[in-house]
């Protein structure tokens, strides 16, 4: 089987740390918005990349994160006047809502990280102690000139980190930092915001360290496969792979790295300020679930695409013409897909060859490899 690996930029035959087994980490929403097709887009390639593993025989540890604590939940709840935490817990069963309504199977293991504060710590504080970090100001920054290859990942330079990281919740002009790319480990709570006991004095976790320390307990200190939003390249994964290889000592922390491309709408990003988001939700009211799935495994999980309404109807009708095709008898083979999915997961082709070359028992089974329920569209 080939992937594509970020930190390569070519496709590798994939390989596990042990046999058998693959330990998978993919980073999951910041509940305090609802699931846009986006999010679904990600989920989806993920929850059928972990199928087709299965399929081939390896056991999946399958863990996905739920970023509960963090800069943008906090602003939200204070705008909304809600308690942070009920803000977290409503989107994240509004998610999971989703998630289930899309047929997509739940990860092995489903992580928050308020449940991680006492790793965070000692990972902090061993940060600390071997001199990959500060303290300066109440806050523990990470020094990112004490990690010699920071990024190897996104293969940025200095100037270009320093842009991306102030768009995506960085603080390059932080006058606590010994150099602008320096990132929170862990910093002092304002008034109001809820905080955690450390050696360091009540405080919360910065947003990298959480993630690092989620798959630490969770999968160990090297994994096979760390997954995410191609928009986590950069600052986000980078510096897991900085204060993960430094607490552990052992690298790569990850083997391969594969990043689902952004979905546009109106030519643009889906953001709220854009007001162009598509909600899973409203898709729901007019389309099945296995619709929205064809649509979005149509399209290859790297390639950027813009999503158009228009697509569904059409893929409601092809469903229909496939459950007349599953009343036949066998045709086709499965070879063909497993070829596809095993050159880096292409599920457009695989969709393709399936609708044109198969039938009966043979479509069946490669349309529930795919995750397809196959019940009456609407």
């Amino acid at each position: 089987m080939l992937l594509y690996n970020t930190l390569t930029r070519k496709k590798e035959k994939f390989r596990t740390l042990s046999e058998n087994n693959v330990l998978m980490y993919v980073c999951g929403i910041t509940p305090y918005d609802t699931t846009h097709i986006g999010h679904a887009f990600l989920y989806m390639f993920f929850d059928v990349f972990s199928r087709y593993l299965n399929y081939k025989g390896l056991n999946v540890k399958y863990v996905q994160n739920v970023t509960d604590i963090d800069d943008d939940i906090l602003k939200r709840a204070k705008e909304e006047k809600r308690d942070w935490k009920e803000l977290g817990q409503f989107w994240t069963e509004r998610f999971l809502k989703d998630y289930a309504l899309l047929n997509m199977q739940l990860p092995t293991e489903y992580v928050k990280a308020t449940d991680t504060i006492d790793v965070i710590v000692e990972m902090v504080g061993d940060l600390l102690k071997k001199g990959f970090a500060y303290e300066s100001g109440n806050n523990i920054y990470f020094e990112v000139n004490r990690f010699k290859n920071y990024g190897k990942l996104s293969r940025l330079n200095e100037r270009q980190m320093t842009l991306i990281a102030k768009e995506r919740g960085g603080d390059p002009d932080d006058p606590k930092k010994r150099s602008p790319l320096d990132f929170l480990l862990w910093q002092r709570s304002k008034e109001g915001e809820p905080s955690w006991e450390s050696p360091w004095g009540k405080g919360r976790p910065g947003w990298h360290i959480e993630c690092s320390a989620m798959s630490y307990k969770h999968l160990g200190a090297q994994i096979d496969i760390h997954g995410g939003g191609y928009d986590l390249t950069f600052p986000h994964h980078e510096s897991e792979i900085a204060q993960s290889e430094s607490f552990t000592g052992k690298s790569p922390f990850v083997q391969y790295w594969l990043h689902a491309s952004m979905v546009l709408c109106e030519g643009e990003k889906m953001s709220k300020s854009l007001g162009n988001m598509v909600f899973v939700s409203d898709l729901l009211k007019n389309y099945s679930a296995d619709s929205i799935r064809w649509v979005l495994l149509s399209h290859h999980y790297r390639k950027p695409w813009q999503f158009e309404t228009i697509e569904l109807s059409p893929a409601d009708e092809k469903l229909t013409e496939l459950a007349e095709s599953l009343k036949q008898p066998s045709r086709g083979d499965l070879k063909k897909v497993e070829e596809y999915l095993d050159n880096d997961m292409d599920t457009p082709s695989a969709l393709e060859y399936l609708e044109r070359e198969t039938a009966g028992a043979v479509l069946r089974k490669g349309l529930m490899l795919l995750g397809f329920q196959m019940k009456n569209s609407h």
